[in-house]
């Protein structure tokens, strides 16, 4: 076998990054060496590989579905948003500058095909099949002629592809028929056809629509993917903020990317342990706290008003993309000066990357906000400077008598200047600080962990001796690979991946307007 798939969607967030890890999950356990890719990622979550190369950790996780390593090749251009206008651009997992939306469309990224090509052929050269993820929409008009993710790709590889639509949300028809209306023929002639995600009720009632569909479009339906909660991944946020009306309750997990996002298990002990995460602008990698919420007992939500810490346990304050402008933002709400007086009644507070540098006692920045001296909440020991030049690694060490794995994504350099060390940063009572992501997903450290913020929170609070976050990632992507399997025409699908969009698919007027 040897081929490969374009998974594209009708909207952003229609399932494509879910889906797709699904489908490289079903194959690989087929025996099909499986490999995903993604041209164009644009998101603050992201990972950092071996070889030290940042990519989205949509990406990653798919290659864990796969079962490979992954490589800067499965995701070679990485769009970090810096606000509203403009992306850091990273190329084959390092950064090479800062673009507007209209300076990267005008011209760079059609620059990229090539490079993007290449990194594509390379795995199809290596693998019996790649799994492609597209970005938004191909039928995204307005960008057709500077594509590289979703028809752009699939014409210059070849790909056949599938369009995944949210019926949840609504409209899925129309959906799906505007979506090969608004392409070209020559992009029409590789849809092949349509998967329905996050469908609820009785299927047979939704057969006839798919049958009409297919004599409209002269496309099939793949499959029909039922409703289930807590299959999200590692997903992209373009803005990296996640709308807080959805974390609202506690018991959600992170918002997209999410381990769980079911009722949180009954505690060991005798009480519950309660993490509010400080939803700053920007917000990178909160994917953090998944690995806490995975503990039974351990409720998470994501909090933008200082009364909202009076009740919790441990609050974090996270990476992001905006250090500067984050700090700020705890000011103008008031949660900077909550956070000083956590820290100074010896209440539990965890920074993380960015969160550790506003916790620390000033920052000079001359890269990201280019607002120079800035002054920290003072409630750690640590000075930061912003260095042009990324550090991006995958640290090992030791902490609380655990080992302890992550990965750095960060232009701050800590000057740490006192307290106890903690990792790379430090901790002074309660306060802990670390560029170190992912710590928290180490099972022995992560409740040692617990166990001191819950005896520095007066909570009877028991860390389960069994949670393995490993374990429960791997349940869920074989949870994903189920959904193929038992809802998906596999036979068909198989079919498409090894031989392409069936011949002779009809047009769909009007096509792509001149």
């Amino acid at each position: 076998m040897s081929g490969g798939l374009l998974v594209a969607g009708t909207t952003s967030d229609a399932g494509k990054s879910v889906v797709t890890a699904g489908i490289c999950r079903w194959l690989v356990r087929q025996g099909v060496k499986v490999a995903p890719f993604k041209a164009q990622n644009m998101s603050l979550n992201s990972f950092v590989t071996r070889e030290g190369a940042e990519i989205g950790r949509a990406q990653a996780m798919q290659a864990q579905a796969c079962r490979v390593e992954p490589t800067a090749l499965m995701n070679p251009v990485l769009l970090k948003p810096g606000g509203e206008q403009s992306s850091q651009v990273v190329l084959m997992g390092k950064p090479v500058g800062e673009l507007s939306a209209r300076g990267y469309h005008g011209g760079r990224q059609q620059r990229l095909l090539g490079t993007v090509l290449e990194c594509l052929e390379t795995l199809r050269g290596t693998y019996d099949a790649v799994i492609c993820e597209g970005a938004g929409s191909p039928a995204e008009i307005n960008l057709r002629r500077t594509d590289i993710v979703n028809m752009g790709i699939a014409r210059n590889a070849g790909l056949p592809v599938l369009v995944v639509g949210d019926i949840d949300r609504g409209g899925v028809f129309a959906s799906f028929f505007g979506t090969v209306a608004l392409l070209s023929p020559e992009d029409q002639a590789l849809v092949a056809g349509f998967l329905v995600n996050k469908f609820r009720g009785d299927v047979s009632l939704l057969e006839p629509g798919l049958e009409m569909l297919h004599g409209l479009t002269g496309r099939r339906t793949y499959g029909v993917l039922p409703f289930r909660h807590g299959l999200g991944i590692d997903e992209e946020d373009g803005m990296g903020v996640p709308p807080l009306e959805r974390s609202r309750e506690w018991g959600r997990v992170s918002l997209r990317g999410t381990v769980r996002e079911s009722d949180v298990s009954p505690p060991v002990g005798e009480d519950v342990l309660r993490v509010a995460v400080c939803a700053v602008p920007l917000m990178s990698n909160f994917t953090d706290v998944d690995a806490l919420a995975a503990e039974p007992g351990v409720v998470v939500r994501f909090v933008d008003r200082p009364e909202e810490l009076a009740d919790a346990d441990l609050v974090v304050v996270p990476g992001t993309r905006g250090t500067v402008r984050a700090l700020e933002w705890l000011r103008e709400r008031g949660l900077a000066e909550a956070l000083r007086r956590r820290a100074a009644e010896g209440r539990p507070v965890l920074g993380v990357c960015g969160g550790f540098q506003i916790l620390g006692e000033h920052i000079e920045d001359e890269v990201e906000s280019r607002r120079g001296h800035v002054d920290g909440l003072g409630v750690l020991p640590v000075r930061v400077r912003f260095a042009r030049e990324k550090t991006l690694t995958r640290p090992v060490g030791e902490a609380l008598g655990e080992r302890v794995e992550g990965y750095e994504i960060h232009h701050g350099v800590a000057d740490v200047q006192g307290g106890e060390p903690f990792l790379d940063g430090c901790r002074v009572g309660q306060t802990w600080g670390t560029h170190w992501h992912g710590s928290l997903e180490s099972d022995g450290f992560r409740r040692a962990f617990l166990r001191e913020v819950a005896a520095a929170a007066g909570r009877r609070f028991v860390p389960a001796a069994d949670t393995s976050f490993a374990a429960l990632r791997e349940e869920q992507l074989d949870r994903l690979g189920d959904l193929i399997e038992q809802h998906a025409d596999t036979d068909a699908l198989w079919r498409l991946i090894e031989s392409g969009a069936p011949q002779g698919l009809p047009f769909i007027p009007p096509g792509a307007p001149a």
